[in-house]
Protein backbone atom coordinates (compact mmCIF):
# COMPACT_ATOMS: atom_id res chain seq x y z
CA UNK A 1 0.00 0.00 0.00
CA UNK A 2 2.83 2.38 0.89
CA UNK A 3 4.50 1.72 -2.47
CA UNK A 4 1.28 2.41 -4.37
CA UNK A 5 0.77 5.70 -2.55
CA UNK A 6 4.40 6.65 -3.19
CA UNK A 7 3.99 5.84 -6.90
CA UNK A 8 0.79 7.88 -7.12
CA UNK A 9 2.46 10.86 -5.45
CA UNK A 10 5.48 10.67 -7.76
CA UNK A 11 3.18 10.42 -10.79
CA UNK A 12 1.08 13.36 -9.57
CA UNK A 13 4.03 15.63 -8.92
CA UNK A 14 6.06 14.76 -12.01
CA UNK A 15 3.29 14.51 -14.56
CA UNK A 16 3.12 16.99 -17.37
CA UNK A 17 0.34 19.43 -18.06
CA UNK A 18 -0.81 19.37 -21.66
CA UNK A 19 -0.88 22.95 -22.92
CA UNK A 20 -1.99 21.99 -26.43
CA UNK A 21 -2.00 18.63 -28.15
CA UNK A 22 -2.29 18.93 -31.90
CA UNK A 23 -4.19 16.07 -33.51
CA UNK A 24 -6.75 15.59 -36.28
CA UNK A 25 -9.58 16.64 -33.92
CA UNK A 26 -7.80 19.63 -32.35
CA UNK A 27 -9.68 22.93 -32.38
CA UNK A 28 -7.06 25.22 -33.89
CA UNK A 29 -9.59 28.06 -34.13
CA UNK A 30 -8.50 28.93 -30.58
CA UNK A 31 -5.12 29.96 -32.00
CA UNK A 32 -5.13 33.66 -32.92
CA UNK A 33 -2.92 35.38 -35.48
CA UNK A 34 -1.22 38.71 -34.75
CA UNK A 35 1.12 39.90 -37.49
CA UNK A 36 2.91 43.17 -38.08
CA UNK A 37 -0.11 44.39 -40.07
CA UNK A 38 -1.36 45.78 -36.73
CA UNK A 39 1.39 48.40 -37.29
CA UNK A 40 1.15 48.68 -41.09
CA UNK A 41 3.42 45.76 -41.99
CA UNK A 42 2.74 43.20 -44.71
CA UNK A 43 3.67 39.86 -43.08
CA UNK A 44 1.13 37.04 -43.31
CA UNK A 45 0.67 33.81 -41.35
CA UNK A 46 -1.81 31.09 -40.52
CA UNK A 47 -2.23 28.12 -38.21
CA UNK A 48 -3.50 24.94 -39.87
CA UNK A 49 -3.59 21.19 -39.27
CA UNK A 50 -1.75 18.90 -41.68
CA UNK A 51 -2.86 15.40 -42.68
CA UNK A 52 -0.91 13.87 -39.76
CA UNK A 53 -2.80 16.11 -37.31
CA UNK A 54 0.14 18.35 -36.46
CA UNK A 55 -0.25 22.09 -36.17
CA UNK A 56 1.49 24.10 -38.86
CA UNK A 57 2.34 27.76 -38.24
CA UNK A 58 3.43 29.12 -41.62
CA UNK A 59 3.58 32.26 -43.67
CA UNK A 60 5.86 35.01 -44.90
CA UNK A 61 7.64 37.72 -42.94
CA UNK A 62 8.01 41.00 -44.81
CA UNK A 63 10.11 43.98 -43.77
CA UNK A 64 8.06 46.30 -46.03
CA UNK A 65 6.19 49.17 -44.33
CA UNK A 66 8.29 48.75 -41.17
CA UNK A 67 7.07 45.18 -40.71
CA UNK A 68 9.02 42.16 -39.65
CA UNK A 69 7.09 39.64 -37.54
CA UNK A 70 4.36 37.02 -37.56
CA UNK A 71 2.86 35.52 -34.42
CA UNK A 72 0.29 32.94 -33.39
CA UNK A 73 -1.04 33.01 -29.84
CA UNK A 74 -3.33 30.99 -27.61
CA UNK A 75 -5.20 32.10 -24.47
CA UNK A 76 -4.68 29.48 -21.74
CA UNK A 77 -5.37 29.12 -18.03
CA UNK A 78 -2.45 27.22 -16.53
CA UNK A 79 -1.62 26.89 -12.86
CA UNK A 80 2.02 26.08 -12.19
CA UNK A 81 3.06 24.11 -9.11
CA UNK A 82 6.57 23.95 -7.70
CA UNK A 83 7.29 20.76 -9.64
CA UNK A 84 6.78 22.36 -13.07
CA UNK A 85 9.85 24.13 -14.35
CA UNK A 86 9.80 24.18 -18.16
CA UNK A 87 7.82 24.41 -21.37
CA UNK A 88 8.51 21.47 -23.68
CA UNK A 89 7.62 21.64 -27.39
CA UNK A 90 7.82 18.75 -29.83
CA UNK A 91 8.25 20.27 -33.28
CA UNK A 92 9.84 20.14 -36.69
CA UNK A 93 11.19 23.43 -37.91
CA UNK A 94 12.78 25.01 -40.92
CA UNK A 95 16.19 25.92 -39.52
CA UNK A 96 15.04 29.36 -38.39
CA UNK A 97 15.05 31.06 -34.98
CA UNK A 98 11.69 31.55 -33.20
CA UNK A 99 10.49 33.01 -29.92
CA UNK A 100 8.20 31.28 -27.45
CA UNK A 101 6.27 33.82 -25.40
CA UNK A 102 4.20 33.67 -22.23
CA UNK A 103 2.05 36.10 -20.24
CA UNK A 104 1.23 35.67 -16.57
CA UNK A 105 -1.97 37.76 -16.69
CA UNK A 106 -4.54 38.59 -19.35
CA UNK A 107 -4.02 42.37 -19.23
CA UNK A 108 -0.23 42.24 -19.15
CA UNK A 109 1.15 44.45 -21.94
CA UNK A 110 4.59 42.83 -22.16
CA UNK A 111 5.64 39.24 -22.84
CA UNK A 112 8.14 36.95 -21.22
CA UNK A 113 10.17 35.52 -24.09
CA UNK A 114 12.78 32.93 -24.90
CA UNK A 115 14.27 32.16 -28.31
CA UNK A 116 14.89 28.74 -29.76
CA UNK A 117 16.65 27.47 -32.87
CA UNK A 118 14.92 24.90 -35.07
CA UNK A 119 16.29 22.21 -37.33
CA UNK A 120 14.58 20.49 -40.24
CA UNK A 121 14.15 17.30 -38.18
CA UNK A 122 11.78 16.49 -35.32
CA UNK A 123 13.16 17.82 -32.06
CA UNK A 124 12.11 18.42 -28.47
CA UNK A 125 12.71 21.97 -27.29
CA UNK A 126 12.93 22.53 -23.52
CA UNK A 127 12.56 26.10 -22.26
CA UNK A 128 13.10 26.66 -18.51
CA UNK A 129 10.40 28.95 -17.11
CA UNK A 130 12.90 30.96 -15.06
CA UNK A 131 14.82 31.82 -18.25
CA UNK A 132 11.91 33.72 -19.83
CA UNK A 133 12.79 37.41 -19.72
CA UNK A 134 10.37 40.37 -19.95
CA UNK A 135 10.23 42.24 -23.26
CA UNK A 136 8.00 44.91 -24.79
CA UNK A 137 8.13 45.63 -28.54
CA UNK A 138 11.57 44.04 -28.87
CA UNK A 139 13.09 45.81 -25.87
CA UNK A 140 14.19 43.93 -22.76
CA UNK A 141 12.56 45.39 -19.66
CA UNK A 142 14.23 46.09 -16.34
CA UNK A 143 12.11 43.49 -14.53
CA UNK A 144 12.74 40.05 -13.10
CA UNK A 145 12.47 36.92 -15.23
CA UNK A 146 9.24 34.93 -15.17
CA UNK A 147 8.36 33.62 -11.69
CA UNK A 148 4.55 33.53 -11.66
CA UNK A 149 2.40 30.55 -10.78
CA UNK A 150 0.05 31.20 -13.73
CA UNK A 151 0.28 31.40 -17.50
CA UNK A 152 -2.64 33.11 -19.24
CA UNK A 153 -1.37 33.23 -22.82
CA UNK A 154 1.30 31.58 -24.95
CA UNK A 155 2.61 32.59 -28.36
CA UNK A 156 5.12 31.68 -31.04
CA UNK A 157 6.73 34.52 -32.98
CA UNK A 158 9.08 34.65 -35.93
CA UNK A 159 10.91 37.88 -36.68
CA UNK A 160 14.49 37.48 -37.82
CA UNK A 161 14.88 40.95 -39.36
CA UNK A 162 14.69 39.66 -42.93
CA UNK A 163 12.16 38.82 -45.62
CA UNK A 164 11.54 35.08 -45.40
CA UNK A 165 8.99 32.31 -45.65
CA UNK A 166 8.65 30.11 -42.56
CA UNK A 167 7.02 26.85 -41.53
CA UNK A 168 6.91 25.32 -38.07
CA UNK A 169 5.20 21.95 -37.54
CA UNK A 170 4.13 21.30 -33.95
CA UNK A 171 3.00 18.04 -32.35
CA UNK A 172 2.46 19.20 -28.76
CA UNK A 173 3.28 21.78 -26.11
CA UNK A 174 3.48 20.68 -22.48
CA UNK A 175 4.40 22.12 -19.11
CA UNK A 176 6.75 19.85 -17.13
Amino acid sequence: MKTLLHLLLITFFTSEIMVFNFNKNADINKWLITNDDVMGGLSTSKMTLNTEGNGVFSGTVSLDNNGGFAMTRLPVDLMIDDKKSKIVIKLKGDGKMYQFRIKSSKNQRYWYIQTFQTTTSWQTIELPLNSFFPSFRGNKLNKDNFSSNTIKEIAILVGNKKNEAFKLEIEKIVLK
